[in-house]
């Protein structure tokens, strides 16, 4: 059957009896659409061993921190710069790899303009790893919010929400992805989007951001120092010049504290920090790199301050 289905026309005709026929329309099956890797080879290497080896050298060697998160901040430099604090984050969803089976990702917008949070056409994303499939009732589920749009230009370029996937191919089994490229909106707006996905122990959240841009390197310290503390406390009035993802930041903060998240913080560094082959790096003009971890209250996390 599957093989004449593969040179099928479109309507079959089919004997009812030796005098008569009736045809019976075969719908149209459209290939799925496809969001291919657009920075591969930029930010993280488009080898797909390379990648991988990469990808499991940075997680060993990260830190397992006890318990299993319900949303993660992760960075979205390139490896070389941010791939060591990601790997944090993601090193903590070790004991979820057969639980977690949606991911809600969400990040901003660096190329296209987009009022509200923009979901994809796409029914699949893939990179060098391997293929993500969209959940498409999920965002289905998104159809009555009127800050959630459909574009695919905005997610074609956008290097914050694919810079984590190799991540997530790598730590998690089979898994949806429910990708959410962030423009102008209110913490309130993403705080509703979140919650209508919030789901369980299946779901994780997480956001994409870096923090401060372009400060020496003593500046960008002070700076993001002050802007751990504001997400620790939960303080849902980041600004995009401490944090890129500002935006999606201060909608899982508001979502968080509503869900009585206990927050952690399990990174912190700059792009001055970066060692590449062998030299230092320029500390004039940094950039800032945190991960944060959200537990839920029954697990005993040590909020960091």
């Amino acid at each position: 059957m599957t093989a004449a289905l593969d040179i099928a026309p479109r309507a079959l005709i089919c004997s009812i009896s030796k005098h008569t026929s009736a045809i019976i329309p075969v719908p149209t099956i459209r290939p799925p659409a496809i969001r291919p890797p657009a920075v591969a080879g930029a930010f993280y290497p488009a080898q797909p061993k390379v990648l991988a080896d990469a990808v499991r050298e940075l997680l060993g060697a990260a830190q397992v921190p006890a318990g299993t998160p319900k949303a993660l901040i992760v960075p979205h430099a390139g490896y070389v710069y941010s791939g060591q604090t990601a790997a944090a984050a993601y090193s903590s969803l070790t004991q979820a790899r057969a639980s977690i089976r949606r991911v809600v990702l969400l990040g901003p917008v660096h190329r296209v303009p987009v009022r509200g949070l923009a979901a994809p056409d796409a029914d699949v994303f893939a990179t060098p790893l391997g293929q993500i499939p969209i959940d498409r009732s999920a965002i289905t589920a998104l159809s009555g919010l009127r800050q959630v749009v459909t574009s695919d230009a905005a997610h074609a370029w956008e290097h914050s929400l694919e810079v984590q996937l190799p991540f997530l191919q790598t730590v998690l089994g089979d898994f949806t992805l429910v990708p959410l490229a962030v423009g102008d909106a209110s913490a309130e707006e993403v705080a509703a989007v979140l919650e209508r996905l919030w789901g369980g122990p299946e779901t994780l959240i997480v956001i994409s951001s870096d923090l401060s841009h372009f400060h020496n390197y003593r500046e960008a310290q002070a700076l993001d120092r002050s802007t751990v503390d504001a997400i620790l406390h939960f303080d849902h009035h980041i600004h995009h010049e401490q944090a890129c993802g500002g935006t999606p930041i201060n909608g899982l903060l508001l979502a968080a504290q509503r869900h009585g998240l206990h927050a952690q913080l399990l990174d912190l560094c700059n792009s001055g920090d970066a060692v590449i082959d062998g030299h230092a790096v320029d500390k004039s003009r940094v950039v800032g790199y945190a991960s944060f971890a959200f537990y839920e209250s029954t697990h005993n996390a040590h909020v960091q301050h």
